[in-house]
């Protein structure tokens, strides 16, 4: 790229919000970096590794839960909004932590679970003593029917019924998830206003942006409507696959209170704030939550349980997206999926799609979230049963392929015991298929998976088409992708084969960066090339 248009894409970034377009890498903290040897990764052992992080050439980080929590669902079960959990470190650790990602130029944002709490929280301790009492209607109950079962026929995602008796109000509670997580009532305005507190609580130490979880279980259908059968041939491995989740999940209401959010977070200046939606009709609600005024961006689950990655997904997905619609933000992976290298592609094929894949999310337009170890390329790990502690996983053993296979200890140190993540026994079994991916090894290595990610970062972060242009599909067959990043400033070709074969391919332009076997003619597997077309 010529020195002009370099500096064009300098000044382009400087103007648009740092989230626009940005790289964002997840942390689960219990498995990233173990500093004081229980076999739990912790804030300080986060602390320890900033510098890798920052050496990717990622935007920020998103940290997943470290808030008090009985651990039920390692995190996402909270029982004190406002503190972390010991397991974890201090509020102090996190202060810290806070300091050094900034002084490394790295934003940080934090989960924040609205939908539902910890039945260990005092809310939800208060809330249950007593019909009379000031928080009686913080969470959702509901009578029994009259043969004393359960209010409506929802299902919870993690199996069985979504309701919990409960004798001490002698009514049900509402819970989407597991027992141990009753539903909050967010069309109350009290609970509104203690969850937005909670929101100011972490923006003034210093938090760059929220990455909201479920948010669409937010609020439910006030009437307690039952939920009509699925009409669809999907796959069912749950009773909640066999319902239309009408009336459990989205309510309309919800946007108002993002709305409410949204004016928090910009009363802190420039906040990122990206929701996490799932479901039948999550394109729909993620565009309604994305509206002006609304929150900056979504994602959903269109890569993150897909059995393959094919063209014609990439095409219909990025067009979901057109210019007037918002703004997304993709992942392949996350804390809630299988690896995509083990779903995408046969084990022959691993090395060179990880880097191809990796090349095509950083050249999508939206913001993007890298999950950690996914720019080593590391496969899902196999979690034998008895190991297990995914709530999900067990619940639905073995129809749900374990979300621990994702979740495995870091693989810093090929040589050391539990590859470097920690000196006592990890809570999970370390990945012995990731000793010979570890980061010390591919830190050596200039071929790496590692290097080929840093290297599509820095193209992401250079070329203002790629951050911030608008993409124009050209093809998507069963086997070649292509299309344009465009701007003011500079038009960018982006061809994909994502297959094992070796398709037409036509050089358009002057190479930028490629992965794989660039013949005059042909695409070898599992190769990709962007080009500048003058």
């Amino acid at each position: 790229m010529l020195a002009e248009e370099a500096s064009a894409a300098v000044d382009a970034s400087a103007a648009s919000p740092w989230w626009r377009g940005a790289a964002i890498y997840q942390i689960y903290p219990r498995s990233f970096a173990d500093s004081n040897g229980d076999g739990i990764g912790d804030l300080r052992g986060i602390i320890e590794r900033l510098d890798y992080v920052a050496s990717l050439g990622v935007d920020g980080l998103w940290l997943s839960p470290f808030f008090t929590s009985p651990m039920r669902d390692f995190g996402y079960d909270v029982a004190d909004y406002r503190d972390v959990d010991p397991v974890f470190g201090t509020l102090a650790d996190f202060d810290a932590l806070i300091e050094r990602a900034h002084a490394l130029d790295l934003k940080v944002i934090i989960d924040q679970v609205y939908s539902h709490s910890s039945d260990q929280h005092p809310w939800f301790q208060e809330s249950r003593s007593s019909r009379d009492s000031a928080r009686a209607d913080w969470y959702v109950w509901a009578d029994a029917k009259a043969d004393g079962s359960p209010p409506n026929n929802w299902q919870s995602v993690f199996g069985g019924p979504a309701w919990q008796w409960d004798a001490r109000r002698g009514q049900y509670y509402l819970h989407n998830f597991l027992t141990e997580q009753p539903d909050l009532n967010v069309h109350s305005p009290a609970v509104q206003d203690a969850l937005l507190d909670v929101a100011r609580f972490w923006l003034d130490r210093g938090v760059d942006g929220f990455r909201i979880d479920a948010i669409n279980f937010a609020m439910h259908d006030p009437e307690l409507r039952d939920n009509p059968p699925a009409i669809d041939g999907g796959k069912r491995t749950r009773p909640f696959d066999f319902q239309q989740h009408l009336y459990n999940q989205s309510h309309p209401d919800i946007a108002t209170f993002l709305e409410q959010l949204r004016q928090v977070t910009d009363s802190y200046g420039t906040r990122f704030t990206l929701a996490e939606v799932g479901g039948d009709h999550a394109l729909a609600e993620m565009q309604a939550f994305t509206r002006p005024g609304r929150l900056n961006s979504a994602y959903g689950f269109d890569f993150l349980y897909a059995d393959t990655l094919t063209p014609p997904l990439v095409a219909r997905a990025a067009n979901d997206w057109p210019e007037d619609a918002g703004w997304p933000t993709w992942a392949f992976e996350n804390h809630d999926a299988p690896r995509a290298i083990s779903r995408w592609v046969s084990a022959e094929h691993r090395e060179a799609f990880a880097r191809t894949k990796m090349l095509l999310l950083c050249t999508l337009r939206g913001s993007i979230t890298i999950w950690q170890g996914e720019e080593l390329g590391l496969p899902q790990v196999d979690v034998p049963y008895e190991h297990l502690q995914d709530p999900e996983a067990i619940a639905n053993w073995p129809q749900t392929l374990s979300r621990d296979g994702a979740r495995t200890p870091m693989p810093w140190n090929g040589e050391a015991p539990n590859l470097g993540f920690s000196t006592g026994r990890p809570w999970l079994p370390a990945g012995e298929n990731h000793r010979l991916l570890a980061v010390d090894a591919q830190e050596e290595d200039p071929r790496s998976t590692l290097a080929f990610t840093r290297e599509c970062l820095r193209l992401r972060r250079v070329h203002s088409a790629l951050r911030d242009g608008e993409m124009q599909v050209i093809e998507a067959d069963e086997q070649l992708l292509v299309f344009d990043r465009h701007d003011g400033c500079e038009h960018l070709r982006c061809t994909f084969n994502l297959s094992a074969g070796a398709p037409t391919f036509v050089a358009a332009g002057m190479k930028l960066l490629s992965n794989g076997e660039i013949g005059e003619r042909a695409l070898g597997p599992y190769a990709a090339v962007i080009e500048e077309i003058a």
